[in-house]
């Protein structure tokens, strides 16, 4: 999204600050969702899924497991797991661009997550040039923000959940860069994107519904970042792997991503070992494919 309406720095000191007075941290270096105190109103709400949080170094670990895993390999490492058809995203979310000789629209990641929901709030009525200005800096600045932005670190796959029937280009050509800048290796969204001719320029991968052309302001606001959300008809809670390739998006659970790995990983080698033999008989030059 292109657009000088989103100071930056404010976006990082604000959901630093949020993310500080919401998480509490336990003894396994885990954060998860505060208690609230004793006297607190229950109708103010609160979450039930725990937020993990895990190390760096952790992060990079899982990942190396699934380098070059295909959402294939993993959705059968999912079958044989005991959990078929639960981490498999609708094919409705599919890949914006694809490279089919080096492979680069594929990514694997670690879930950062982030809520839009659609605005109950009125537009902006008629009003001059700099008034209309003043009103969409404040509605990005205070009510749809990027509170994710300091999340993302190498190896993270920012997962969106957003309005689901705003015509919104939440992600654009401009921070989509800027998002790859911190270490995010894709994007997933249940919704849109917009600037996608310069994205597919870009080489960014992104998973989505279809083209958005409209800004946030007066369509979405922020509801959450890092807890549960739902994309393609699947649950993502933070810190699951997220595996992305021409075939859709799978979404393995932290919690069983090292069994799928290894079983997905044999079904890999098996494959290649298979087509090479294939290639040879068929005298076909060898590809990434089979590497």
């Amino acid at each position: 999204m292109d657009d000088p309406f989103m100071p930056l720095m404010f976006r990082w000191s604000r959901s630093v600050a949020v993310l500080a007075g919401s998480l509490a941290l336990l003894p396994g270096h885990e954060l998860v969702a505060a208690e609230p105190p004793a006297d607190a109103d229950p109708r103010a709400g609160r979450g039930f899924i725990a937020t993990p949080v895990s190390s760096d170094v952790e992060d990079q670990r899982v990942l190396g497991l699934f380098a070059g895993l295909r959402v294939a390999d993993v959705s059968d490492g999912l079958d044989a797991v005991g959990l078929p058809n639960t981490g498999l995203m609708d094919a409705a979310i599919r890949p914006l661009w694809r490279d089919t000789e080096h492979y680069r629209h594929r990514f694997v990641g670690v879930a950062v997550t982030a809520r839009y929901v659609p605005t109950q709030l009125p537009r902006v009525g008629p009003s001059k040039t700099e008034d209309y200005d003043r009103w969409v800096s404040a509605w990005y600045t205070t009510r749809s923000p990027e509170p994710f932005v300091p999340l993302l670190r190498p190896g993270s796959a920012l997962v969106i959940e957003d309005a689901p029937q705003a015509d919104v280009g939440s992600i654009g050509s401009n921070n989509i860069m800027s998002w790859k800048l911190r270490g995010c290796v894709g994007v997933v969204t249940s919704a849109t994107a917009r600037d996608t001719d310069e994205i597919v320029t870009e080489k960014i991968p992104l998973y989505f519904r279809h083209p958005g052309r409209g800004i946030r302001p007066g369509r979405n606001e922020i509801e959450s970042v890092n807890r549960p959300v739902v994309v393609g008809g699947v649950t993502v809670i933070p810190g699951d792997i997220i595996v992305a390739d021409g075939d859709g998006v799978a979404v393995v659970p932290r919690a069983r991503a090292e069994e799928v790995a290894r079983y997905a990983r044999k079904i890999l080698e098996g494959d290649k070992q298979g087509r090479r033999e294939l290639y040879k008989k068929l005298e076909i030059p060898t590809d990434d494919s089979v590497q």
